[in-house]
């Protein structure tokens, strides 16, 4: 989970799920064209990414495809619901 929530800690790479989560398909072409992110910046969020497991990528002359890898997105949705549904403490006192 901490793999996960360290990929998507930056909000240029929250954007870049968000975008490729909306697609249809894997999206060919280039991300920073429809994200107001620079190209050199586009690239090394969607490393940092691909390396997450969360998007998957490749270079098919002259563009490379991407999208998000449906069996991680699956993992990860699970481990944070499973992580926000835990109850909260009910003690008298307990940080409030």
């Amino acid at each position: 989970m901490a793999r996960f929530a360290k990929a998507m800690g930056h909000p240029a790479r929250m954007a870049i799920l968000q975008f490729l989560a909306r697609q249809e398909s894997c999206f060919f072409g280039d991300i920073h064209e429809e994200l107001p992110i620079a190209k050199a910046t586009v690239s090394q969020h969607l490393k940092e990414l691909k390396d997450a497991g969360l998007i998957q990528g490749e270079i098919e002359a002259p563009k490379v495809k991407y999208c998000i890898n449906r069996e991680n997105w699956e993992i990860a949705r699970r481990m944070f619901a499973d992580f926000f549904g835990q109850p909260l403490c009910k003690k008298e006192g307990c940080c409030r």
